[in-house]
């Protein structure tokens, strides 16, 4: 392999492919990945997958909370507000799951803000 030599600890390439239909519209990406261990097929897409998820909730974090535009200057409440951050997300996906898997995690998000009673479900106590 050219380059080999400059990544000595190199057992893997891999490549996946999606595969998405939207309104009539295919589009088709394709995600390489390296990485030091030896992964067979089914491994590699576990991986993946599990990044994937790492990804999208950091996209969230951003996104629907803003976290990278947060300025707090003590170390404390970054961590806090991180956490915080995380367990909405996480009890929203909790409920998202259990009770309507397919409404939009912006959509229960926004719920939650606009009614008390939704927000009250969300957190498990209706």
């Amino acid at each position: 392999m050219p380059g080999g030599r400059e990544w000595p600890g190199l057992k893997c390439i891999g490549a996946i492919k999606n595969h998405f239909e939207y309104k009539g519209k295919v589009t088709e990406e394709w995600h390489y990945y390296i990485s030091s261990k030896e992964l067979g097929a089914e491994d590699l897409l576990h991986h993946a997958r599990m990044e994937w998820g790492v990804e999208t909730m950091h996209w969230l974090l951003d996104v629907r909370y803003g976290e990278d535009s947060f300025r707090a200057q003590h170390v404390n409440l970054q961590k806090n507000m991180n956490i915080a951050r995380k367990l909405a997300l996480n009890l929203a996906k909790i409920y998202k799951n259990k009770n309507s898997p397919k409404t939009p995690m912006s959509h229960i998000m926004f719920d939650c803000l606009m009614d008390p009673k939704h927000l009250l479900a969300v957190l498990g106590k209706n």
